[in-house]
């Protein structure tokens, strides 16, 4: 365990300080991590728990989002599941209004961006993600992004050829001498079931964390340390169709430690 902490702490130190050395090219950066345990997981085994590191920052052309979890299966396993697994995702966007110098922006949208995803994880996970992305006003949010991806898939994996939509949030709630922050995002993946690489169902993945900034209310400094839950809702998972026979619909809560650095 200690291991995987400090393998997740050096990445997120060497992309930190690759990207500070950009100077004026950066503008802003987060890097946190976080550990999740939770049980009653569909398709995989049902209980985990996982350390995650992110990384988000905002730079002269646009703005990048990575993280990668660190999965550690307990309990009952599926018959080709080992005792951890890892998976990643890298999603930058480039921004139309940074490129271009002027303001793409109409109504409640704010910006105008190309969104890219690599979707990067042990065995054959691989997928490259692309489309237009949106920044929105939407009142009340601290951000709100719409990202619409064609997916491509390598080899064998289903799902190549289909459309993802995308939406990114974040919403604060004072709470007393503190704050509850909730934000996540949405995928919903039209699926196509007799694509050129397999059958792959349509699935909604819902995925906010509810965190308590326990930092600010300990006067220990806010927006640094939080504690909550991540709820994860995930209809036909990885594009599984739901049977009598083989249930792939997920409802689930993990408890949540949370820390920025």
């Amino acid at each position: 365990m200690k291991s995987i902490l400090c393998g997740l702490a050096l990445a997120g130190g060497v992309l930190a300080s690759a990207q500070a050395s950009a100077g004026e090219w950066l503008q802003w950066q987060s890097n946190s991590l976080t550990y999740l345990w939770g049980k009653d997981f569909a398709v995989d085994p049902e209980t985990q728990q996982t350390f995650t590191f992110e990384h988000a920052d905002s730079w002269k052309y646009g703005d990048n989002f990575l993280f990668v979890d660190s999965i550690h299966y307990q309990g009952k396993k599926s018959a080709s599941a080992g005792n951890s697994t890892l998976y990643g995702e890298f999603s930058p966007r480039l921004s139309a209004s940074k490129v271009f110098g002027q303001p793409f922006a109409y109504g409640p949208v704010s910006d105008v961006l190309l969104a890219m995803t690599y979707e990067f994880g042990e065995g054959d996970v691989e997928s490259y993600l692309i489309g237009p992305g949106f920044d929105l006003k939407v009142p009340g949010f601290d951000y709100f992004q719409l990202n619409f991806y064609k997916r491509y898939t390598d080899g064998p994996r289903a799902g190549d050829n289909v459309w993802q939509i995308t939406p990114v949030f974040s919403y604060t709630v004072p709470m007393g001498k503190s704050d509850v922050l909730i934000d996540g995002y949405i995928d919903w993946v039209i699926g196509n079931d007799a694509n050129d690489h397999g059958d792959y169902h349509a699935n909604l993945h819902v995925n906010p964390q509810i965190k308590y900034d326990l930092g600010k209310a300990l006067s220990l400094g806010e927006k640094q340390l939080y504690v909550g839950i991540e709820y994860d809702y995930w209809k036909d998972k990885y594009g599984i169709k739901d049977t009598p026979y083989f249930d792939t619909n997920q409802n689930t809560a993990s408890l949540l430690v949370k820390v920025f650095f």
